[in-house]
């Protein structure tokens, strides 16, 4: 894996770009996804919210859930 992903150097400080994860400590970070930041190790996933950023163009929103009418 590309470390230089998950760092940025500014000035002479080390910078994280990516959340770490609550619950399994600061060396794991969380994926970032179209609608939420999950950890690849204990499944801890954070929601983004509805309208909070702009989709790039190309992206689709995810399908609706629609309830079965079974009888």
């Amino acid at each position: 894996m590309d470390a230089s992903k998950y760092y940025k150097i500014e000035g002479d400080k080390l910078v994280r770009t990516h959340r770490s994860c609550p619950k399994c400590g600061p060396s794991y970070f969380l994926a970032n996804h179209y609608d939420r930041s999950s950890c690849g190790k204990c499944g801890y996933a954070v929601f983004k919210r509805k309208g909070a950023t702009k989709r790039k163009a190309g992206r689709r929103a995810p399908r609706k859930r629609v309830k079965s009418i079974d009888g």
